[in-house]
């Protein structure tokens, strides 16, 4: 099964499909945002999918960048090279999005159905084909 390419988002049960180097997008609630004083500026994102979660690596400069999706935003959209280190696959981000606005759609069933994939496109999780 192909990867699917930036701006379409790969889920976290899938990233082990995507190879190192690989240009994908990522998208999911921001669970935690590191920003350790040792890290010469490096953010370090962990976002949440309904698969499970993505590690973001955010240099400075794209940080200064995107500073205040990075900062405030409460959903992501990420876009960025995957990159493996010692068994633990991490995104290095190109462009980060705040898409938190679509958080509001989740609350009206008629415009959630307007956003959702279309029947038989969506994936169980874990990346086990169709859903029933």
């Amino acid at each position: 099964m192909a990867v699917p390419r930036p701006p379409s988002a790969l889920v976290a049960a899938r990233l082990h499909e995507a190879g190192p180097g690989a240009r994908i997008a990522v998208a999911g609630l921001v669970l935690v945002r590191q920003r350790p004083g040792t890290a010469k500026g490096v953010v370090f994102l962990t976002l949440e999918d309904e698969t499970g979660v993505v590690n973001v690596v955010v240099w400075r400069k794209v940080f200064e960048r995107f500073r205040r999706a990075v900062i405030a935003a409460r959903l992501l959209r990420v876009t960025g090279r995957v990159e493996r280190q010692a068994g633990v696959t991490h995104i290095v981000a190109d462009e980060i999005e705040d898409i938190s606005h679509l958080l509001d759609r989740l609350a009206d069933p008629a415009l959630s159905r307007a956003i959702s994939v279309p029947p038989g496109r969506a994936e169980a999780p874990g990346g086990q084909g169709p859903r029933p």
